[in-house]
């Protein structure tokens, strides 16, 4: 019966993280579309009267944008209903890991920052993920390591940024490593095509390693 409720619990968080997941992509994507159609429209009026051809075709684009916008708004409004503090909060990024890790802090864990290579500006469904990422790996610490210090290494790389969080508590020797975090997780891992390992540390402890592509391929 534990088991079987463990599961479900499972289930419905990865569910939970996936309506997560899917709304902060909506607020990105949707973000770009809006930019194409605003884009389109000002060249369309720029031409005036000639090149109708070419003033067809931004036409086009124009309204298949906002089709596109029109349709992502009906399938996800419902995953918008949020209050108004989380409406007004900075949008989820890298550039605030520092913040996570003073919240860490203040929590009573010591937590090492360590950042590799040149900070540059990612994609935002890649940033968002890589903070949601080491936001859950930090909180699974201050739940469940017990008294730990951990680390967080984040490597900024020319086609991927790569996550590291680790700590040297008891969670992985007592089993509990981390709730039902690590399937949310691995959702946002799959999907921009990266990779997830976690486990045991062989000082104790455990640890979480992802990798974020976002090379144009």
């Amino acid at each position: 019966m534990l088991e079987r409720e463990q599961e479900a619990s499972a289930r419905i968080a990865a569910a939970e993280e996936r309506v997560r997941l899917a709304r902060e992509l909506h607020d990105a994507v949707g973000h770009s579309v809006s930019v194409m159609v605003v884009q389109a429209g000002a060249e369309r009026l720029a031409l005036g009267d000639e090149r109708p051809e070419t003033r067809g075709v931004l036409l086009a684009i124009e309204r298949t944008g906002r089709e596109a916008l029109a349709e992502m708004s009906r399938l996800l409004d419902l995953l918008r209903r949020e209050d108004e503090g989380l409406t007004l909060a900075p949008q989820p990024s890298l550039a605030r890991v520092e913040s996570l890790v003073a919240t860490a802090r203040d929590a009573g864990v010591p937590v090492e920052l360590r950042i590799e290579g040149e900070r540059i500006a990612l994609p935002a469904g890649i940033d968002v993920s890589a903070y949601r990422i080491v936001q859950e790996a930090l909180t699974n610490v201050v739940k469940h390591a017990g008294p730990a210090n951990a680390s967080v290494l984040v490597r900024y790389g020319s086609d991927e940024v790569e996550l590291e969080v680790a700590d040297d508590g008891r969670g992985a020797a007592n089993g509990n490593v981390g709730g039902y975090g690590l399937a949310g997780m691995r959702e946002r891992v799959e999907l921009h095509g990266g990779s997830l390992e976690t486990g045991a540390r062989r000082s104790g402890g455990f640890f979480v390693k992802a990798r974020l592509p976002f090379g144009a391929g």
